[in-house]
């Protein structure tokens, strides 16, 4: 098989699902990097920004260092799921803008079992995904907000913007009795 066929070709989503039964509000990505493929967990390329991000907003010092279970126990400690909107999708390398044939998760059955009220999608790509994948369905009555994506990819927003945009994750997690 040649390389453009390998990079062609159908991948599955490689991880589980983060999230218990105590889980509050849900990141969805759009599919992992290759260097996350590569390191077996989410946001593992090293300039992608999302372990900071969250670890400035919850003041939590050097998340982005820490390993995969404290990882874990991080954003279960903050009621945090997470997860992508692509089951299986065609990609090249890691560029979200080359995703074809988008198979999206299993939405409903990843939102049993929890107390999931707000949907952040990280980047318009994972957006985009979503609203056609889920705009009939019931979940669609959770409200979801896009946040800018934490990828090196989105270069024009800097580390502090991206703080600033991504609070509205505390601002969902403080409001968790509110009915949307």
């Amino acid at each position: 098989m040649s390389n453009l066929a390998k990079t062609l070709e159908s991948i599955h989503h490689p991880f589980k699902p983060i999230k218990d039964s105590n889980s509050k509000i849900l990141i969805l990505g759009s599919f992992p990097s290759v260097a996350s493929r590569e390191q077996d967990f989410y946001y593992s390329h090293p300039r992608n920004r999302f372990w900071e991000v969250l670890g400035r907003l919850f003041e939590y010092k050097d998340l982005r260092t820490k390993n995969h279970e404290e990882k874990i126990t991080f954003l279960l400690t903050q009621k945090i799921a997470l997860y992508d909107v692509c089951a299986e999708c065609t990609i090249t390398k890691s560029s979200d803008g080359s995703i074809k044939n988008p198979k999206p998760i299993l939405l409903e059955s990843l939102l049993q079992n929890t107390q999931i009220q707000h949907i952040f999608l990280n980047g318009k790509k994972a957006a985009q995904i979503y609203q056609k994948a889920f705009k009939d369905s019931k979940v669609t009555s959770l409200p979801h907000t896009t946040l800018p994506s934490t990828s090196p990819a989105n270069a024009k927003w800097n580390l502090e913007r991206l703080c600033q945009e991504w609070r509205a994750i505390l601002i969902a997690l403080r409001n968790k009795n509110e009915i949307y």
